[in-house]
This record gives C-alpha cells, structure tokens and sequence, in this order.
C-alpha cells in the first residue's frame, strides 16, 4: 500500500502544481457603462395629468425613483382580476415552459462544474481462459486453462491550465441567468396580458352598452316617426332615414359582440382553460381603480430592471465567455492518468499484497495543423460579441422607448378623455335641442340624425378612450419591468441592489 500511497501524493502534488500555474485566457465580462441620460423625456420634471369625471378620468401624479410593487395589477383593486392571474400563474403553459427551461439550465451549469474535479471510477471483472501451447511456440505442449480476475480504481483529470473550463462554465451560468430573464419576461408579458385583455373586455363591454343604448333611443324615435307619418305630420322619407340609421347602428353591435366573444377566449387560454370553459364575473370599467400614484424607475435603475435588458446582458456575459474558451482552444491541452487494482488467478488471493498493479500518466497535446480552424473559430466568437453587444443596446434603446411612449401616452389620452366627456356631454345638449325643435318643427329631421350620429360616435369613443387610460397604466408598469424584484413566487431572482447591480 505504501506504491498506493506515493502513487496519489504524485497524482495531488502535479495538478496542484498545473493549478497553480492556470490561467483563464480571454476577456473578462465587463459590464456595460449605463446610459448617458438621465431622463426618458425632454422635460426633467412630468406635470399631472388632465381629468375628467368620469370613470377611469382621475387625475395621474408622476413619482420619480418610487419603486415598483411586485403585484403591481393589484393597484387596479379588482378582487376579480387578481384571481384570474393568480390562476394564470398556475395553469399557463408558457410559464410552465419557461420554468422547464430555467432548471435544464441551472442543471446544466452545475453539470459543467463537475469538469474542475478529477473523474473517478472503478471496475472489476473475471474470466476464463484457454491458452494454446502452439501459441508458445510448443507444438505437442499441454492446453492451460485458467481464470484471471482483476479488480482497477481509475483516475482521470484534465487541468484546466489555460481557463477552458473555467470560461465554459462561466458560458453554462450565463445562459442560466438568460433563462432567468427569459422567465421574468414571459411572467411580466403573462400579467400584462391578462391585464389588458381585461381592459379591453370592460371597453368592449362599455361599448355594447352604448351601442345598445343609442338603438333604443333611436328605435323609440322610429316608433313616434310612424305615428306621426300616419298621421300626416312626417313624411315617408323621413322614416325611411330613421330605419336606415337604426340599422347602421345595428350593424355594429355584431362586431363588438364578436370582439367581446374573442376577448374572453383569448383571457381562457391565458388562464390555461379551453374556450369551452367559462371565467366567473365579467369586467366594467367601473370596476376599476385607475392607479394615481404612478412610479416612474431612474434610467439608471431600468437597466437592472428590464428583463429584457437583463436577459441581453446574459447574451453579452456568454458571448465573452465563448471568446476564452476558443482561446483556451489554441493552446496544449494537458491530461493526467493513474490506475491502481490488483489481479490475481483466484479470488482469494485477490487482494493480496503481490497482486498489486498500478499505472501513473501525463500527458499534453498540442494542435500543430487544423488548416486554420481554431483560429478562426475564436474569430466567429468574436463576431458573435459584437453581435451581442449590438443586440445589447438595440434593447436598451427598445426599452427607453418603451417607458418614454407609456408616458407621452398617459399625458395625451388623459387630454383625450377630458376632451371626449365634453363632446359627449356637448352632443347629448345638441341631442335633446335637436330632438325638441323636430317636434316643434323648428329644424329638419337631417339635423336630427346628424345629432343621433354625433352622440352615438362621442359615447362610443368616451369609452374607448376611458378603456386608454387603464392600458396606458398597465404599459407603464410593463415597460418598467413589472416589480419583479419585489415578489418571491416563480423563481423570481434576488433583487437588483442585493445584486450588488453588478
């Protein structure tokens, strides 16, 4: 046992001495420099928005640097929202996908790790042998027969010398935090989603019940043309108008109703349910709460909160490491073997002291001629940075837009929506004025339809452009990064300052 013994002290003493001689060849990840601005608009300071009494018309105050609630949808106070996505997170396969996705990866960079370690292994194995006197070169010699058994503990390890290994790995836990990312995004498009399609549930909703509205009204103006057609006081064109003009009105219920039919279709699949299925309550505008306080993240702060930019800066992180592992690929690769075990004829002596054989190896290769293959497949991994890095500030780009268009949108449609209830109200005026004059005959009955058009497209438009106000909200929060820093269900990584926002 003592040869066992000096065999391993051999084994441990060179690849420590290879270990200290490592390296890690290539660049290191440096992240990128934030942002040279320091405002997603020019205006260093947002006024509050414009409002209107109406539902979803309060006035909006800009918070700058207020943190973002993990739940943010909750902000909405609709009991019945937050259920569907809390069945959502549930029972949505795509989320499920990406989870799928996240622990291959995680388990995968574990499984590379397992490279920095020597790889052992034993072995045994028995057998029965003849042997031929004629192949001893006796020709009348007798057959041996004999068993032979053999018993081996394997050793085998390849210093990571020049850091292959370690930047491979490196590569293995970036593509781990890209499926991260990847699983933030899809959580954060997953609650918008259904957010947004609630949204546009209640405004479609708002407008079949406008719509509905206004072909009552006009049915009952149907009703007295007739009367009095038949008694003289109208003339049959002016009813012929009217049915028109109800009929018209009439055609657009079909559309929305299809819209709304689509909408609820589309929110079952988000929650994981087949469209044969039914969701409990149905959304109105009115149900909802249109957040007032609205957090507005520091451009220095989207960075580290975008998952989109997280999951780009992933990329960023593995491309480099693939840059070091094509390098590491140009130079000698080393390899150390030892073998110990015994063999004997019978199992009994098996273990014996003279039944001890081992084996001690090292050696090192080095690529001579590939026909310039290393070298220019480090080169690729260098254009796959650059590509990396391009992508990198494309989605930077991408998201800066993304907050300074939710904003210019909150500030115009809160404008649109003050300017929308007073048209309503202004065409309601003009509605009854209309109405009253016809029947007086001061005005002609053109001037009555024109009104009855006027108000039906202002009541419709006023609820579409409450609906805008919601969307708008639930955009900002999106283009923000949706708080995910701030929650703990589905995987969710540390936050950004317990990052050390590196």
């Amino acid at each position: 046992m003592r040869k066992t013994d000096r065999l391993i002290g051999a084994l441990q003493t060179g690849v420590a001495l290879l270990a200290l001689a490592g390296c890690a060849v290539g660049p290191d990840f440096k992240q990128p420099a934030p942002p040279a601005t320091d405002a997603y608009v020019p205006e260093k300071i947002l006024p509050n928005t414009a409002s209107a009494n109406v539902p979803g018309g309060e006035q909006q105050r800009f918070n700058p640097g207020k943190d973002i609630p993990g739940q943010w949808w909750t902000l909405f106070h609709s009991k019945p929202l937050d259920a569907l996505i809390e069945q959502a997170l549930k029972n949505n396969p795509d989320l499920a996908a990406a989870q799928a996705a996240l622990r291959a990866a995680q388990e995968n960079a574990l499984a590379g790790e397992g490279a920095f370690y020597p790889s052992v292994g034993i072995g045994a194995n028995g057998q029965r042998q003849k042997v031929s006197a004629v192949a001893s070169g006796v020709s009348n010699g007798p057959t041996n027969i004999y068993n032979l058994y053999n018993t081996s503990l394997n050793v085998s390890y390849s210093p990571d010398v020049f850091g292959g290994v370690q930047r491979s790995v490196e590569g293995l836990r970036a593509q781990a935090e890209f499926q991260q990312f990847q699983l933030e995004a899809t959580y954060l498009a997953l609650t918008s989603n259904v957010v947004t399609t609630v949204i546009a549930e209640a405004s479609l909703r708002g407008q079949i019940a406008a719509t509905e509205e206004i072909i009552k009204l006009q049915r009952d103006q149907v009703g007295l043309l007739r009367q009095q057609f038949e008694l003289g006081g109208v003339s049959r064109v002016d009813v012929l108008a009217q049915e028109a003009t109800l009929a018209q009105t009439e055609a657009t219920l079909p559309p929305l109703q299809k819209a709304l039919a689509q909408t609820r279709n589309q929110l079952l699949s988000l929650i994981g349910n087949f469209p044969a299925d039914d969701i409990a309550g149905k959304f109105e505008l009115a149900s909802l709460t249109l957040p007032t306080d609205l957090p507005v993240s520091l451009p220095t702060e989207l960075v580290r909160q975008r998952p989109d930019i997280r999951a780009a800066e992933a990329r960023l992180k593995q491309a480099t490491a693939d840059i070091g592992v094509a390098t590491a690929n140009l130079y000698p690769q080393f390899n150390i073997t030892a073998d110990v075990g015994t063999i004997a004829l019978t199992v009994a002596k098996l273990f014996s002291p003279g039944s001890l054989i081992w084996s001690f190896a090292g050696s090192v290769a080095q690529a001579i001629f590939k026909g310039g293959q290393l070298e220019h497949q480090k080169k690729a991994a260098e254009a796959v940075f650059d590509q990396a890095l391009a992508q990198y500030k494309s989605t930077l780009l991408n998201a800066f837009q993304d907050v300074a268009n939710a904003l210019r949108a909150i500030q115009a449609d809160a404008d649109a929506l003050k300017a929308q209830d007073a048209a309503v109200r202004a065409a309601a005026a003009s509605l009854n004025i209309a109405r009253a004059q016809f029947q007086t005959g001061a005005t002609t009955y053109l001037s009555l339809l024109n009104a009855q058009q006027v108000y039906l497209n202002a009541r419709v438009n006023l609820v579409r452009a409450q609906a805008q106000r919601f969307a708008d909200t639930a955009a900002l929060f999106q283009a923000l990064g949706g708080g995910w820093w701030n929650r703990q269900d589905v995987g969710a990584p540390t936050s950004p300052a317990a990052q050390g926002k590196q």
